[in-house]
């Protein structure tokens, strides 16, 4: 057992509109977003399988020629690979849940 605060991590900023704290174990990564309303997520990918769920505010999530409006309680789920990308129409909150362990994530914690 590994027990953690969120109040007790270091938050990472090194991203324009984004406030992160990563939660590590030796398989998953654990990301906790506060993300400023307007804030545009660039397209992207990753190897790392990606759970989001949203928990506060309005975020649209697009992949390929499909686009979620996400409200919260409703979360997606992206394939390791598959190209994604976003906006926060609100200011939101976002848990993001990544297998296998997000390496560069853990580099940008102090």
């Amino acid at each position: 057992m590994k027990p953690y605060d969120m109040a007790g991590i270091d938050p990472f900023t090194g991203r324009p509109g984004f406030i992160g704290k990563f939660v590590h174990s030796d398989q998953m990564t654990l990301a906790h977003w506060e993300i400023a309303g307007g804030t545009e997520l660039t397209e992207h990918s990753h190897p790392h399988e990606q759970i989001t769920l949203l928990l506060a505010g309005k975020m649209e999530l697009r992949s390929g020629d499909h686009v979620a409006i996400l409200t919260p309680g409703q979360g997606i789920v992206f394939a390791g690979g598959e190209t994604h990308g976003g906006y926060a129409h609100e200011d939101c909150v976002v848990v993001d849940i990544f297998c296998p362990v997000r390496e560069d994530f853990k580099s940008q914690q102090k």
